[in-house]
């Protein structure tokens, strides 16, 4: 089959996982807002989204989305590697037309993988998993609080927040090229879209990061509140 056995066709599968997550991350942003405005109605959300059938197909659909979408990363990594051979070493310098995430999306997805599995035992391993093992999961707002009141969590958070910033602002225009929806108008068209909904929507996380940090860092200590 085309998809598996062409680069053209891995560029294919590659693109259409990753705009599959982009909008998915775009959905968990707008799901984090309501957080900040009411941790009743963000319990709702989780609770509405708990180990029914639907959210269950969800997460099996979303987790073969990054399972795959990894895989062709690493399978195409190597394979212009090995096309390129020797060659690859012969320039130090990139041209300035080369973005810098360009060149280094792959050190850029195995930071975004490694901030995805400290997620996923942070939130996902507390809430969706025991449910789905008949335990008594978590609550969004504990899960919430548990995270959000470690020091260490939001400059990591950020951190996160960036590599993924520089990773789907390539990958949503480099997706619609490999796609072949693009000339040279909308190339650059998709370029600033991808632009600033990456940014919107990182900037939502972040802001929701921020905001639950302090909320959960006033609740321990009320002193804090006082100061701000």
């Amino acid at each position: 089959m085309w998809l598996f056995k062409s680069s053209v066709g891995r560029k294919v599968v590659m693109s259409v996982t990753g705009l599959f997550l982009i909008l998915f991350l775009t959905f968990h942003a707008l799901m984090n807002v309501v957080a900040v405005f009411s941790l009743d109605k963000y319990e709702a959300v989780c609770e509405f989204l708990g180990a029914n059938w639907y959210a269950l197909l969800g997460t099996l659909v979303l987790a073969a989305g990054f399972v795959i979408h990894i895989i062709y990363a690493f399978w195409l990594t190597l394979q212009n590697r090995s096309a390129r051979g020797n060659d690859r070493y012969a320039v130090t310098s990139r041209p300035k037309s080369v973005e810098w995430a360009s060149q280094n999306m792959l050190v850029l997805g195995i930071i975004v993988a490694c901030f995805l599995v400290l997620h996923l035992v942070q939130f996902w391993a507390k809430m969706q998993m025991p449910e789905i093992m008949g335990e008594g999961p978590d609550s969004g707002y504990m899960a919430l609080k548990a995270t959000f009141e470690q020091p260490w969590v939001l400059p990591v958070y950020l951190i996160g927040f960036l590599a993924v910033w520089f990773h789907i602002t390539h990958g949503f225009w480099s997706a619609f090229q490999s796609l072949g929806v693009n000339n040279d108008k909308w190339i650059e068209r998709w370029k600033c879209i991808g632009y600033w909904w990456a940014t919107c929507v990182m900037v939502l996380f972040a802001i929701c990061a921020i905001a639950l940090t302090i909320k959960f860092a006033t609740d321990s200590c009320p002193c804090i509140g006082d100061l701000i």
